[in-house]
């Protein structure tokens, strides 16, 4: 059996998301002061981008994709959506809606994990 590159992946994206989370919850505290700009990091496409992942082609049956086809797409970061007159640009729904994001993506991280690492207990028992 190969090297398993997804609990690298996994915890690689759990690290991004108490990042962001992080970053969301310095945003919220800072709603009220005068002329802080909001923040946010770099989308985990980037950290993607960083680290290649090939194919495994263990059967001819098997399609065989370019890296051009593999390569994940950077999406395009969003302005706040308002600027108050204080020049804050902390919008704390924009922020409620990002911290709903990190909770749903760190859900389904685990629950990834969860269910790989139980196919892999269920195969080390037959």
């Amino acid at each position: 059996m190969g090297p398993l590159y997804l609990f690298e992946l996994a915890s690689s994206q759990a690290r991004w998301l108490e990042l962001r989370q992080s970053t969301i919850a310095a945003n919220v505290a800072n709603a009220n002061t005068p002329g802080f700009k909001a923040r946010d990091v770099e989308p985990f496409n980037k950290v993607l981008d960083g680290m290649p992942v090939r194919l495994a082609i263990t059967s001819p049956a098997h399609l065989q994709l370019s890296a051009v086809e593999t390569d994940t797409r950077a999406t395009a970061k969003k302005d706040s959506w308002e600027v108050v007159h204080s020049g804050n640009s902390v919008s704390l729904e924009q922020e409620m809606v990002k911290g709903g994001d990190v909770n749903r993506d760190y859900s389904m991280n685990t629950a990834i994990v969860r269910s790989f690492h139980r196919m892999l207990l269920s195969g080390a028992k037959a």
